[in-house]
């Protein structure tokens, strides 16, 4: 019964934001409540406004945009900086129509370091101040600074992130029917293998549909599958298109997650057939864990957020929980440590001291230390303390992000030109699990890359 409510309320969320809903309400009220509660020393070097309004638009929704909204009301109680945000799924596809009709909010926060790249190529970002890119300098790696550069020249600080490749399961059902975490990834498949043999359900649960976006978590295996079994450099030169897209290490890549996806045996547990991948919502997939109608769901970090999306606690997300997550493992279990990871990005349209304040604050460690303290989320952030988050595997990622010996690579799609990584990538693994081969599917996206 559990299960049942949450995935109608989950489906209700989901048609809600495909709607592109306004969540801009809480802020005012939020401030007025616990104004008599801020210590605006913090806030002092951001300086002080009277009356300045900074509009802000991107994808996050629903609860997130609620925590969102919070994160940053102290900064405007201490500021005088009104924060005006909305949140639509239609963002990625709109931002660069309202940019060149000079409508764009004052700030975008933009998920893909690819849309950034082409937004600043059209001349609507205003480049990043002094102060927001001393912050990134301080409590960022060089990779993140440069996922938010774009010819030579520094735009957008980072936000927050994600670890791309966990794997979500039941403990009390591994604890119940012996099963190991897998080390290396012939271990995850003889794990599928074996709980499919069981014969009372599906392994995986699977949900690609997205709205336009239809596709990108099949893109995510896809890269953690690439950046497994080939390494950083061949993912790297993927990437920058040093190799073609339908290079044979990335057709590996692909036969190998089509090994799941593809195959009726692996999927759809607790939803329906292989072509129900396509119409099951992201948000939705993973959640037949919880009646035990499916053993494993491949999503991000972020996913934590989706087992309670009222904001409740009734789902525990613990390694003695509910639920919890194990990173997708290496090809040989003495490889070290690699994931793929997102995050944001807030670009400027607008040159104004309130819009770099705000953008200053974002950057800050003290801005990641209040989000991450909200829940749900992590950030690459080198100031935030793991403990500050909100489960133990959020705790985890952190520390993974953090740890120098991490290999990071950013989602490959999310690099790509937007005519690939957001259009015929992931099209194409709507193409490719509906039946059409992998040769097909790789030549098809490498004909649409830029040929400048």
């Amino acid at each position: 019964m559990r299960l049942r409510g949450h995935r109608r309320l989950t489906a209700s969320l989901v048609a809600a934001a495909a709607l592109g809903l306004t969540l801009t309400a809480c802020t005012g009220d939020i401030a007025e409540e616990d104004a008599a509660d801020v210590d605006c020393a913090d806030y002092e070097s951001y300086g002080t406004f009277d009356g300045a309004e900074v509009t802000v638009a991107g994808t996050i929704l629903d609860l997130e945009a609620d925590r969102l909204n919070e994160s940053w009301a102290d900064f405007e109680q201490c500021t005088g900086i009104s924060v005006e945000y909305q949140g639509s799924s239609e963002f990625e596809a709109q931002i660069a129509v309202l940019a060149e009709g000079g409508n764009a909010p004052d700030v975008g926060i933009v998920p893909q370091p690819g849309l950034l790249a082409r937004l600043a190529e059209g001349g609507w970002l205003i480049p990043a101040s002094q102060p927001v890119e001393d912050n990134v300098d301080e409590f960022w790696s060089e990779d993140w600074k440069q996922y938010g550069t774009y010819d030579d020249t520094f735009y957008a600080a980072p936000l927050m992130a994600s670890i791309k490749g966990y794997v979500w399961y039941s403990p009390a059902e591994f604890e119940e029917k012996g099963y190991e975490i897998p080390k290396t990834l012939d271990e995850l498949t003889t794990l599928s293998e074996t709980i499919a043999a069981e014969g009372d359900h599906k392994p995986w649960c699977v949900g690609l549909e997205s709205g336009e976006a239809t596709g990108w978590p099949g893109t995510d295996w896809v890269e953690d599958y690439m950046l497994r079994l080939n390494g950083a450099d061949a993912y790297d030169q993927w990437v920058k298109h040093e190799i073609p897209f339908n290079d044979p290490q990335v057709a590996a890549a692909f036969d190998a997650v089509g090994g799941y996806l593809k195959n009726e045996d692996m999927v759809n547990g607790g939803i329906g057939d292989v072509s129900t991948q396509v119409t099951e919502a992201f948000q939705t997939a993973g959640l037949p864990i919880l009646d035990g109608e499916c053993s494993l769901h491949h999503q991000a970090s972020f996913y934590e957020t989706f087992w309670n999306p009222d904001g409740g606690d009734d789902v525990k997300v613990a390694s003695d929980g509910d639920v919890f997550g194990f990173l997708l493992p290496p090809a040989n279990a003495d490889d070290p440590l690699s994931v793929t990871g997102g995050g944001e990005f807030p670009v400027a349209f607008r040159d104004a001291e309130e819009v770099e304040a705000f953008r200053a604050y974002l950057s800050s460690d003290l801005w990641a230390n209040n989000r991450v303290s909200l829940g749900g989320v992590i950030s690459a952030n080198k100031g935030v303390d793991p403990e500050n988050a909100s489960s133990e595997l959020l705790s985890q990622s952190i520390e993974i992000l953090q740890d120098p010996e991490t290999t990071f690579r950013f989602d490959g799609s999310d690099l790509m030109p937007g005519a690939v990584g957001a259009d015929s990538f992931w099209k194409g693994i709507v193409s490719w699990v509906g039946g059409e081969s992998t040769t097909q599917v790789l030549d098809t996206i490498e004909s649409t890359w830029p040929t400048s």
